[in-house]
């Protein structure tokens, strides 16, 4: 196993100058974790619930646990362990195969239950895996590498009556993976073609502040923003603008000190994105100074 899991949890007040620990515990039966992802997929990993028990025809013959489409409209598939089971990632990736294969059954899905619009954004560059269970193995976290597949590994544990936990063990985004070197160079050239070289350069700086907050920072890429994601999008990049660039956070504006021209809040402002929190950078300086922005958002995700 990837090793026990090492958050603590523990009650206060419940006696009179101390605390009682709340013992981590895996669910009775694997429909329990199912069901309660699905009740609140949108507020645990960022995606919106398509169907559960999705059958994939006599020929496959098999059943998807969960569909869904993520912030980004990237399909996902969700497998789900009430242990450690070394055949959920294999599963799953024969599920993703069979998806990719039936790209319209599943945008049909799709305009059936969010609408028009929906189905005709969805992000097939960009198909993901999510497989939760009680742990995985060594073995996992490294086959998933091997990959080039988008796949998050979750751990799962519930607390006492009303708590439940989620822990990222590993998080592969899909395609071949580049150095960071490479990544700041692609950005800044695509950035140089939009705008100038100072807004190239800020880009740039910007990419790899979002990129080196931490392991498991995936990369999705659409026309009109750039997502940085941790299970769930973090930060959103907007193209350039001629002086300015613009990123999104998952960030309550309620807890920030708003900054006429460096912070706004957009929430219930149509947007390119997602985030309720809008920065403007214009300098490498309005970089530096969104640096604690950047992690709030990142340790939320």
């Amino acid at each position: 196993m990837t090793g026990a899991v090492g958050l603590k949890l523990f009650r206060t007040g419940i006696t009179k100058g101390g605390v009682t620990e709340v013992t981590p515990r895996l669910a009775e039966v694997e429909a329990d974790v199912q069901g309660l992802v699905e009740a609140h997929m949108e507020a645990l990993l960022g995606v919106r619930f398509l169907a559960s028990e999705y059958g994939t025809g006599p020929v496959h013959g098999g059943r998807i646990d969960s569909l869904g489409l993520d912030e980004n409209g990237s399909p996902v598939i969700v497998e789900y362990k009430r242990g450690t089971d070394a055949g959920v990632i294999n599963q799953g990736l024969f599920y993703l195969a069979w998806l990719m294969d039936h790209r319209a059954e599943f945008e049909h899905l799709v305009r059936d239950r969010l609408g028009v619009m929906a189905a005709s954004q969805v992000l097939w560059s960009g198909p993901r895996l999510i497989c939760i269970a009680g742990d995985f193995t060594r073995y996992d976290v490294h086959a998933v590498r091997e990959h080039r597949r988008s796949i998050d590994l979750v751990r799962y544990r519930l607390f006492g009556s009303d708590l439940f936990g989620l822990e990222a063990v590993a998080s592969v985004s899909g395609g071949m993976q580049v150095n960071r070197r490479a990544r700041r160079q692609a950005v800044a050239q695509a950035a140089a073609e939009v705008e100038g070289t100072s807004m190239a350069e800020l880009a740039s700086a910007v990419d790899e502040a979002l990129l080196g907050l931490g392991d498991g920072v995936n990369r999705v890429e659409r026309k009109q923003y750039r997502a940085y994601q941790r299970l769930r999008n973090f930060a959103c990049l907007c193209p350039p603008q001629r002086s300015k660039l613009l990123v999104y956070l998952k960030v309550d504006p309620a807890d920030v000190d708003l900054v006429s021209g460096f912070t706004r809040d957009v929430s219930g402002l149509g947007h390119h994105g997602t985030g309720d929190l809008e920065v403007q950078l214009r300098t490498p300086r309005d970089v530096e100074r969104a640096q604690d922005l950047f992690r709030a958002s990142y340790a939320a995700a």
